[in-house]
């Protein structure tokens, strides 16, 4: 994930100063030179660490942070606001058109992920904002591009507009429009060609595309793993079209992150998406305030909350809890939980999520975790409906355990790990029901935390 390196060399440093005590303005200034080490690392703009650094620095320095007694939460809390305000402070939203359809042109350099962005976008439309987006097809000049518009259209169910590769880009604008009007699609989203470089010919049919059809936004989009090298694309860009914000891409790969953290500031365009992964589905709205968060270690709870809103069924789980509690949890429903998680995606994003989760979590191979998942899944496939109903049944029978290892493909061994956990989890919840009873009876309230 990006910000890995980052984030890491961050926590250390704020480490140090939970170590202390007390902190004086010498703490606070090795800190500072830590800090602003680990932002260049990262690929930041120069110019950006230094505005930032002397930013926090002066907010340390003050005797509410010194005379605190707990200066070093007080001193993250500083970094994490900056931080915030660094990558524009709250989420910044579409803005859609009042009458007809709203125009969305994407620009960007070739091989950014333009069309990709695109279905991604359009789906997201869709889905948290019931919108009927049309996809209109405006590069004409990468071999198959309009094809590779079509392939993702398809894939999200959402139509393509194109008029092949020997009309006008703005041509095809103007008439995806009017198409959009004729058959009710209140978004229309426009794929505009790139090239390898920012030449007079890419920005002149871009300008000429903006003033045919009077966009309400222009989005840029950047692959992050490009660092610096996207602010200048990204003001490049401004210069000539006036963007109204960025989309970020390849997020989750292993970029510094300096772009997200310079953009902002260098060019005054909030970051409205994120992608994070490359599924049509791993596309995010950019939270500032979480970004933030998730680079200093605290997680990202309200995204992860959101996601398992959009997700889960909510009747599914209430009743899932609900056998939990009762300690009436059997494999069907240990099945069930399992299809609930992995639609929340990859576990190791899950992880980044979640606040307080060491370095040794984050480090384990969740790819291996997820196949190991899949393992779990055949044991109990190979299960009868009966005992999958009665774990009890599996307890003390080693034929039935045995005929289960060879039904799916796995050892004795392993069925008897995931018998052991299911137990372990049961009796976890039954625990947790007579705690809650006591809770309720005021046994909690007399405790000192």
């Amino acid at each position: 994930m990006a910000f890995e390196g980052l984030g890491e060399k961050l926590q250390n440093t704020f480490k140090k100063l939970r170590g202390k005590g007390k902190i004086t303005e010498k703490d606070i200034k090795e800190a500072m030179r830590e800090v602003k080490l680990a932002l260049l690392e990262a690929d930041v703009n120069f110019k950006v660490v230094k505005t930032f650094v002397k930013n926090v620095s002066e907010k340390c320095v003050g005797s509410e942070v010194l005379e605190s007694l707990t200066p070093a939460q007080q001193v993250i809390k500083i970094v994490n606001d900056e931080l915030t305000d660094l990558m524009g402070g709250s989420e910044s939203k579409l803005e859609f058109a009042g009458v007809g359809p709203t125009v969305i042109m994407l620009v960007g350099l070739q091989g950014a992920g333009k069309t990709t962005m695109c279905g991604k976008l359009a789906l997201q439309l869709r889905k948290n904002h019931n919108k009927k987006p049309l996809l209109v097809a405006c590069d004409i000049y990468r071999p198959a591009a309009i094809k590779q518009l079509e392939v993702v259209g398809k894939q999200i169910d959402v139509p393509v507009f194109q008029m092949g590769d020997k009309v006008s880009a703005v041509e095809i604008a103007t008439e995806g429009i009017k198409h959009a009007r004729e058959n009710g699609n209140n978004v229309v989203i426009i794929d505009t060609a790139g090239r390898l470089h920012i030449d007079e010919a890419l920005m002149t049919e871009l300008e000429d595309v903006k003033q045919a059809v009077n966009p309400s936004e222009i989005l840029l989009v950047v692959d992050s793993m490009t660092g610096q090298d996207a602010v200048n694309v990204a003001e490049n860009f401004n210069n000539s079209l006036d963007l109204t914000g960025v989309i970020l891409t390849k997020l989750d790969g292993d970029t510094r992150g300096g772009a997200a953290l310079s953009i902002r500031h260098m060019t005054s365009k909030p970051i409205k998406f994120i992608g994070v992964g490359e599924k049509m589905s791993d596309f995010e709205v950019f939270h500032p305030d979480r970004m933030a968060s998730r680079i200093l270690g605290m997680g990202d709870v309200l995204s992860l909350i959101e996601k398992a809103q959009e997700a889960i069924d909510e009747k599914e789980a209430k009743e899932l809890g609900q056998k939990m509690m009762e300690n009436d949890f059997t494999y069907d429903d240990y099945l069930t939980a399992m299809e609930q998680m992995k639609k929340l995606g990859s576990l190791s994003k899950i992880m980044e999520m979640i606040p307080g989760v060491p370095k040794e979590m984050k480090d384990i191979d969740f790819d291996a975790s997820e196949k190991q998942l899949g393992r779990v899944k055949a044991i109990i496939y190979s299960m009868t409906p009966k005992e999958r109903r009665n774990p009890k049944l599996l307890a003390g029978s080693s034929s039935r355990k045995k005929r289960i290892a060879k039904g799916s493909g796995t050892s004795l061994q392993e069925v008897n790990k995931l018998i052991k956990g299911h137990e372990m989890m049961r009796k976890q919840m039954k625990q947790m029901k007579s705690l809650t009873k006591k809770s309720k009876k005021g046994l909690f309230g007399k405790l000192p935390f």
